[in-house]
């Protein structure tokens, strides 16, 4: 199922989703996170802990609570990755939010907006500087979410 419209729809999902983030994503801090109001690590960490508990549902098959958890969390994450320069530790978090929500998405088969939440981290890893082992290794799970997604919408 690689219609052109699929094919149209995922290459104006790519195009939005790196415009954006490109924009948005800026540079790591320089000199640390001193530069960051006092508020953002406790809400980095409150962020990763939702994240841990979203991710501990959707292995239990209790979805629902996962994704009351992903919209909770969803001020959270633009209000840490407003700052001028969000830390690392922001990024991986917002990012391991996306991934929870597109594999949620995946399973329900909404593969296009499970594309988008993939896409999403993609642009968000490949703009990522300075590029990391890290990084890098969650760019490639990012592509081989996206190869998921288009595996089986294929089927």
């Amino acid at each position: 199922m690689n219609s052109p419209a699929r094919r149209s729809l995922c290459g104006l999902s790519t195009i939005l989703a790196t415009a954006l983030l490109t924009g948005c994503t800026p540079e790591p801090p320089r000199g640390g996170d001193a530069a960051l109001p006092g508020w953002y690590q406790k809400s980095v960490n409150q962020l990763v802990e939702m994240n841990r508990s979203a991710d501990r549902f959707f292995q239990d098959g209790k979805g629902d609570q996962a994704a009351a958890l992903i919209e909770q969390a969803q001020p959270l994450v633009s209000r840490l990755l407003n700052v001028p320069k969000p830390s690392l530790a922001a990024v991986e978090a917002a990012s391991d939010l996306d991934d929870l929500y597109g594999r949620m998405l995946l399973s329900n088969r909404h593969y296009a907006w499970a594309i988008t939440m993939f896409e999403k981290n993609r642009a968000r890893w490949k703009n990522w500087s300075p590029q990391t082992p890290e990084t890098a290794r969650r760019l490639k799970l990012a592509e081989k979410a996206i190869e998921e997604c288009d595996r089986r919408m294929a089927e």
